[in-house]
């Protein structure tokens, strides 16, 4: 097969997949409360094993650590998560892959902390019973539009590379492009009464930055360990990691603006409402 006929395979595999989990998604985070809390810790387990899995460690016992502290952390945002709680635990993944990791400590720190962040981060935009889901679907949704409005601007316009040494085939006109569209999800909110112009044009424009930053960041993982996809669980996609890398930066940020505003209680509203 050539790489244009290849290519349009792949476009195909990434459509279809979407379709089946982009509504699934949806319908979980409309639902919320353990059900949504489950999808999130699933996950972030699968998140922390496939980072291990590229950064080339293999330790069964620190997979386990992981494992029973993402789920307990999963347990507690079901439950009424506090900060107390979550800080405690969070120390204790990151003390526990410091401890069991021999070789690539810092790596594997870094992994436990990122999948964690993923998990409180997500439970925690979605735990305001009112704004909760509507500020969760501002961010998938910036989300993805930054990912298609990159994919189709840098395929339509070509012209300079982003970050060439990175990822290759990122360009310039990709990311305005992702960018530019953000905003019109941005006032898609604002003409049905969720936040005022300015303020959401501006986290609008702050999350699609960010979850650039973080397609970024996965890529430069990738490439500092030679793996070109961190898994082969999604067809078209690859794995967690490399479906999941913008929406992890774009969350965490949001998931500490609400904070913010709203505190531990308020993270959707204090999202949607300032």
């Amino acid at each position: 097969m050539n790489v244009a006929g290849q290519e349009g395979r792949n476009l195909l595999l990434r459509i279809a997949a979407a379709l089946v989990m982009a509504p699934l998604a949806i319908a979980i985070a409309y639902v919320g409360g353990w059900l949504w809390t489950a999808l999130v810790t699933v996950a972030a387990i699968g998140l922390y094993v496939e980072w291990l899995a590229v950064i080339g460690v293999h330790r069964p016992r620190l997979v386990l650590l992981g494992v029973l502290i993402l789920l307990v952390v999963g347990w507690v945002d079901a439950d009424h998560p506090t900060a107390t709680h979550v800080s405690v635990l969070v120390a204790l993944g990151v003390a526990g892959a410091a401890v069991f990791s021999s070789d690539r400590r810092a790596w594997a720190v870094i992994g436990i902390g990122y999948a964690l962040a993923a998990s409180v981060g997500s439970s925690a935009v979605r735990l305001d019973p009112v704004w909760g889901f509507p500020a969760l679907m501002f961010v998938l949704l910036i989300v993805w539009v930054t990912d298609i409005g990159g994919y189709f601007a840098g395929r339509l316009i070509g012209g300079p590379k982003l970050w060439p040494r990175i990822s290759p085939k990122k360009t310039w006109a990709g990311a305005i492009g992702g960018f530019a569209a953000s905003l019109g999800v941005a006032g898609g909110f604002v003409a049905f009464d969720f936040g005022k112009a300015l303020p959401m044009l501006l986290l609008a424009a702050i999350l699609s930055v960010v979850s650039q930053l973080g397609d970024l960041f996965e890529s430069a993982v990738k490439r500092r360990f030679g793996v070109k996809d961190s898994s082969h669980i999604i067809p078209g996609h690859g794995g967690l990691m490399d479906r999941l890398d913008g929406f992890v930066a774009a969350i965490v940020m949001a998931a500490i603006f609400g904070f913010l505003h709203g505190g531990a209680d308020g993270v959707g509203r204090g999202l949607m409402v300032w």
